[in-house]
């Protein structure tokens, strides 16, 4: 694995390497899952503007499927 430094304040860095070690990381690792949580926040909320902004075709699909998806089921 490459490694790059980046600068940043020495109180950010300080923050930084306190939390990671109450976490028992690496400070890259720290940064990684920060980093993680944010793309995935990121996903759900673009899935959440394109649900909210599905049509009337979306809607009236999605009924077929859940009536014939539905028609299986035994009392689950």
């Amino acid at each position: 694995m490459s490694m790059t430094t980046i600068k940043v304040p020495a109180e950010l860095r300080d923050r930084i390497n306190r939390d990671a070690q109450e976490r028992g990381v690496t400070a890259a690792g720290f940064i990684e899952g920060l980093l993680d949580a944010y793309e995935y926040r990121q996903r759900m909320e673009a899935f959440g503007r394109a649900f909210q902004g599905a049509g009337d075709d979306y809607w009236d699909e999605f009924r077929s499927w859940d009536v014939t998806l539905g028609d299986d089921r035994h009392g689950d």
